[in-house]
This record gives structure tokens, C-alpha cells and sequence, in this order.
């Protein structure tokens, strides 16, 4: 019999709990361990082919979920077993306080005017081009990226393993892992990387408008207003070319009373992204509000997925006697 709800409520809250505690090691993550060897197949797999990309997709995400399988099999019957390995997992995939501690990194020497150093430090969160941006264009890179990774890092997560347990959890770590590798559109990865891509679309469809409503629920955290952050959410959510992230950047600029999108540029590529929100653009001082808002998100998210998962009732055929 697989671990009870409760066992995996009590892994959920826990493990949120290691996360909020620790965040992120710097050196020997299981996800940068699953990155290393997903790398490894990408290059022996790589063709300009969108089959070949989707058996990399399949063998890397159904390798991930076989593995969570057993775990919980191994585990199961066993509670503290379950409530530790859930927590383990949980922790692992989260990544909402090592988001905001680099949002801080970058805002630091930014409100202290220190615009090369804020430069320097942009890459560890956001994949622009830094050396163009002014102050407020870090500031709206950063808050953008803490609205979007929200969901990505804690909000989708929590989701996934509130619905399948261990499973679920490091299914979709792998996808969200294996589109921030390949789901990108450049001449290498355009069609090896289609299905990573389109899988990690439908995985954080429901999570992402998850965290808009979210959003608009914790905007008073930040002062706003929630008919105002609902009312942009609505309005500008769509607009976005992303299917997901809209939503998220949209709420969070309702939120914050900011308005985000703009140009942006990637490597001397440069995208135009619509205008979101209504305000002013993002300054320094609004990464530490976004910031508030993603903890206050990420705690309702937690407090929603473990309420659910210890609530829910979990139906196990028993065994006929012979």
C-alpha cells in the first residue's frame, strides 16, 4: 500500500520547512546531479529532429518517475519513512527561498547605487543581456523573474506533489529542469527541444493561473489591492507569449502597482515583450516587495497543497482472502 495522505501532508509541510530553513546547497544539489547527466544524454542524443527530442524527454522525465515510483514503494507501509521521504523530495524541488536570497544579491548593490556589481551578480538569476540595463531595467529583470519562478519553484511543485505524492514531485522537477536546458528557441535546441518545451507548458498550465490567483490574494502582503490585481490578472494575463508566465507577471504587477514587460535582449537577440500592469516601471526598492509577495504565494501555496493532500481520502482496494 502506498504512503497514506497524511504521511504525505506531513513530508510537504516539512519539507517546505528545510527549504525556508536552508534553501538551495551551493555544491552537490540532486538537481544540478539530474542536470549533469541529463546534459550528458543530451549530447549523445542531439539531432535537429523533433522525435529524437521527444524519446530525450520521455527516457530523462520516465526515468525521473520510475524513480519516484520505487521511493515510494520502498517507503510504503513504513510512516516515518514516507514523512521522510516526501519531506526530502519536497525540499529538493523546492526553490522559492534561493530565489529571493539571489533577488536580494541583485537588489543589494543596486539600491546602493552600485550598478556593476548588480551587473555582475544578474546572471545567476535571469538570462539577459546585463550589460545595456540601467537600474530599472535590472529592477524590472529581477522582479519579473521572482513572479515567474514563483510558480515555477514553488507553487507548480507543491501542486504536482500534493496530487502524486513522490511521484509527482520528481516527475515535474525533470520537466521544469529539462525546458530551462533545452526549450529554448535557438538554432541548436528549436526542435530537439519542442517536446521539453510543450511538456513543461502543460505542466505549469494549471499551477501558473494557480499563482495568479494566489496573487491576488496575497497583494494586500505588499499593500495592494486585490480587485486591482485581479482586475490586471484578467485584462493582461493573455498577453504575455508565454501560455503560463503571464499570468504570473501580470498578477504580480497588479499586485506591486508597477507595470512590467518591455524590451529585452538575450544573447544579442532581442524579444518585445507586452506592457503588463498599469503603474510606474519596477525601481530597486520593488524587488524586496516582490520578494514579500512571492514568501507570502509560496506560504499559501504550502498551507493550500498540505490541506488538501492530509484532507483528501484515499481509497485502497483491500486484498480477497483466498
Amino acid at each position: 500500500m502506498p504512503a497514506t495522505a497524511t504521511h504525505t501532508a506531513l513530508g510537504l509541510a516539512a519539507g517546505f520547512a528545510l527549504d525556508a530553513a536552508f534553501g538551495d546547497p551551493r555544491r552537490g544539489h540532486p538537481v544540478a546531479g539530474f542536470g549533469t547527466l541529463a546534459g550528458r544524454l543530451e549530447r549523445a542524443m542531439h539531432r535537429d529532429s523533433r522525435a529524437r527530442g521527444v524519446a530525450y524527454t520521455g527516457l530523462c522525465v520516465g526515468a525521473t518517475t520510475a524513480l519516484g515510483l520505487g521511493l515510494r514503494r520502498v517507503v510504503a507501509g513504513r510512516p516515518l519513512a514516507a514523512v521522510a521521504a516526501t519531506a526530502g523530495c519536497t525540499w529538493a524541488v523546492l526553490g522559492g527561498t534561493t530565489l529571493r536570497r539571489e533577488a536580494r544579491t541583485i537588489a543589494a548593490p543596486l539600491v546602493a547605487g552600485d550598478l556593476a556589481a548588480a551587473r555582475a551578480a544578474l546572471p545567476r538569476l535571469v538570462g539577459r543581456d546585463p550589460a545595456r540595463l540601467d537600474d530599472k531595467g535590472i529592477a524590472r529583470a529581477v522582479v519579473e523573474s521572482v513572479a515567474e519562478n514563483t510558480s515555477d519553484a514553488v507553487v507548480a511543485p507543491l501542486f504536482w506533489g500534493a496530487v502524486a505524492g513522490i511521484p509527482g514531485l520528481l516527475a515535474y522537477r525533470a520537466i521544469n529542469t529539462l525546458d530551462a536546458m533545452v526549450g529554448h528557441h535557438t538554432p541548436r535546441h528549436e526542435n530537439f527541444g519542442w517536446a521539453s518545451a510543450r511538456l513543461d507548458d502543460a505542466a505549469n498550465w494549471l499551477p501558473a493561473r494557480l499563482t495568479g490567483l494566489l496573487t491576488v490574494a496575497a497583494a494586500p502582503v505588499v499593500g495592494g489591492d486585490p480587485a486591482r490585481t485581479w482586475a490586471v490578472l484578467r485584462r493582461d494575463g493573455g498577453s504575455h507569449p508565454s501560455p503560463n508566465a503571464g499570468r504570473c507577471e501580470a498578477s504580480a504587477a497588479g499586485a506591486l502597482d508597477i507595470t512590467l514587460g518591455g524590451r529585452n535582449v538575450y544573447a544579442g537577440r532581442t524579444e518585445y515583450r507586452p506592457h503588463l500592469g498599469d503603474g510606474p516601471p519596477p525601481g530597486p526598492t520593488d524587488i524586496a516587495r516582490a520578494n514579500r509577495l512571492s514568501a507570502g504565494v509560496a506560504l499559501t501555496a504550502a498551507a493550500l497543497a498540505v490541506t488538501y493532500t492530509a484532507t483528501r481520502t484515499a481509497h485502497h482496494p483491500r486484498r480477497r482472502a483466498r
